[in-house]
């Protein structure tokens, strides 16, 4: 074969071989764009909730698909972005990236790494907007989340796959109690997912060390959209979080998330709201923000053995302006959750911390989210505390009191004590059971109010030293005429020992 015919023939081949493939992209051109918001045509077969990709490798979420436009967020820096640039349709819904990756991470709403290590590369993802299981996918709360706070898991208990919101005014301790219930998560089997909603970055860097420091971080990811960054970041935040649970709640895991807080989401969608023309309501929030917060909340859930069997818990916090739990947001997500846990002011300043009100703190789940031990001897002591507050501010003007009236005081006085509880120190639940049976069955009578605190330490110190097998049946949940003769004598032993 000559080298002409050769050539032809390698000719041939090619052009035998050769598909011609056609690549389609849908583009829109920016028409406005300003405070996180861009309007764009073009976009005919946009969908709802779709990625955009920008100019400079910036993503937006569509919002308002309109009849000549759509409306977008912008997730990031869109400073660079001007009038004319073109806009890429991606194809696919706004999605975050997770997995067991994450965990130990310091991430933004949309997953990406910020906490100076290594990029995180996962192989799933996972929507941020996701339909939440049914009724008949789920089964009953009963499995406790212990919070380490004597308070909370005495008279508020905390169930897995339970909304419990956290309300008060600014620096009451919310997110305290948010943070010592994720330290006291170490060997309960439980993934903590921190979500701070424009929070402050010297704040959430000091959360991450405090974790770090207590080994915390092994089971956590922190999600956070900064105060400085533009609102559609603090929008997102949550939704982002609630996937990433969504995964391990997916593959049988229990997974505790925590929305610090959403009154700053429901600022951040007010804001967007207003700068995508749509109609202002009540205090210029749009008509759908209770939908904003309910469709986030009801993916919380406790999964039958059928689904996967896992959990997620959402605690949502939210701030009051002077205590006022009747306003729209407050009343909003309180209609959602399955009770509250709400901080006074009034008990901060006078250093009852946590700050609880038990009047106006309830659990809607109950004793089903407690061991037996601790719904055993915690049982009247919620009764005992709101009678207590009722009793103090009347025996404040009255100069004789009836036995009666001067026992139950006393008693309160020494609870609210016995609950007072410094931050980054939660105790486990056989301990609490210890100390509220010590307290509620007179062996702590003779004790001083103000040195209850101090014969606490000293009973849990004996406690652990030499019943260390009467410790572990309470936290196995034992609880039987057996187990309290033994308490009983562990804390008639304790006293004559004293």
């Amino acid at each position: 074969m000559s080298y002409t015919d050769q050539v032809i023939e390698s000719l041939k081949k090619n052009i035998d071989s050769f598909k011609k493939e056609v690549s389609v992209e849908e583009v829109g051109a920016v028409i406005s764009v300003g405070d996180g918001i861009a309007r764009m045509s073009g976009l005919e077969n946009c969908k709802a909730q779709e990625m955009l990709e920008f100019p400079g490798g910036v993503y937006g979420v569509a919002l308002n698909l309109e009849e000549e436009t759509v409306g977008a967020v912008i997730l990031g820096d869109f400073r660079h972005i001007k009038e004319g640039d073109l806009v890429k349709r991606t194809g696919r819904i706004m999605s975050v990236p997770v997995g067991d990756q994450l965990i130990g991470r310091v991430v933004n709403a949309v997953g990406i790494a910020i906490d100076g290590g290594e990029e995180i590369v996962t192989k799933e993802f996972y929507p941020v907007e996701r339909v939440a299981p049914g009724v008949m996918t789920r089964e009953p709360v009963n499995r406790p989340v212990q919070t380490g706070i004597k308070a909370i898991d005495a008279m508020i208990p905390i169930g897995r796959g339970q909304r419990e919101l956290i309300i008060g005014d600014r620096q009451t301790g919310k997110t305290a109690v948010a943070i010592d219930t994720i330290i006291n998560q170490k060997g309960q089997d439980m993934i903590c997912i921190y979500v701070a909603v424009g929070q402050k970055e010297s704040k959430v860097a000091r959360i991450a060390a405090r974790l770090r420091e207590v080994g915390a971080m092994e089971y956590t990811i922190i999600v956070s959209s900064g105060a400085s960054e533009p609102a559609p970041m603090s929008y997102i935040a949550p939704y982002s979080g609630v996937a990433m649970a969504e995964y391990f709640a997916d593959k049988g895991k229990d997974v505790l998330v925590v929305y610090d807080d959403l009154t700053k989401q429901a600022w951040a969608y007010r804001e967007m709201s207003l700068l995508l023309r749509r109609p202002p309501g009540r205090e210029a929030y749009p008509g759908d923000v209770f939908y904003l917060h309910s469709r986030l909340l009801e993916r919380a859930c406790n999964l039958n053995k059928d689904n996967g069997g896992g959990s997620i818990t959402a605690l949502p916090i939210i701030e009051t302006q002077a205590s006022d739990v009747s306003a729209y947001i407050p009343t909003n997500v309180i209609s959602i959750t399955d009770g509250q846990i709400f901080l006074e002011t009034s008990l901060f300043y006078k250093g009852i911390r946590p700050a609880l009100n038990v009047g106006l703190s309830v659990s809607r789940v109950g004793g089903a989210a407690q061991i037996k031990p601790m719904k055993k001897v915690a049982g009247k002591l919620k009764l005992a505390m709101a009678q207590f507050r009722e009793l103090e501010a009347f025996a404040q003007f009255a100069s004789d009191l009836d036995p009666e009236t001067k026992k139950q005081i006393e008693l309160g006085q020494r609870i609210t004590e016995l609950t007072k509880q410094a931050q980054y120190s939660p105790l486990p639940v056989e301990q609490q059971v210890v100390s509220i049976y010590a307290i509620t069955n007179g062996f702590m009578d003779d004790v001083p109010v103000e040195k209850i605190g101090e014969a606490e330490k000293k009973l849990l110190d004996f406690a652990v030293k030499s019943k260390q097998s009467l410790l572990s049946k309470i936290a196995a949940g034992q609880w039987d005429e057996k187990v309290e003769e033994e308490l009983k004598m562990a804390c008639q032993e304790f006293v004559k020992s004293k």
